[in-house]
């Protein structure tokens, strides 16, 4: 199956939630998580809140996201926490595709 697609849906949803800006140059997986780990970085700093009640939103399991804030080194919180939350955002479009 091709992902792109789905990679691409998976960055709208997390543009909406995150306010990530539009990759205007050729689609990157990696940079995609890039921007969402900054994003992530910054809400930890300045609105812990406002992530949880996005984690709650986008349906990070309650478990998954205790284990990153708890388990992870601090270095790697943010870049933890963004890739849980790129790939549940993969999920919910793949989900999204095979059911529309």
């Amino acid at each position: 199956m091709d992902q792109e697609p789905i990679l691409h849906t998976a960055y709208q949803l997390a543009q909406k939630q995150f306010e990530l800006p539009e990759l205007k140059e050729a689609f990157d997986e990696e940079k995609a998580i890039r921007l969402l780990t900054l994003a992530v970085r910054d809400l930890l700093d300045k609105d812990l809140e406002k992530l949880l009640n996005i984690c709650y939103r986008i349906d990070l399991s309650e478990n998954t996201l205790k284990q990153i804030l708890h388990q992870s080194e601090p270095d790697s919180v943010a870049s933890d926490l963004a890739r849980a939350l790129w790939e549940r955002q993969k999920q919910k479009a793949e989900i999204w595709r095979k059911y529309s």
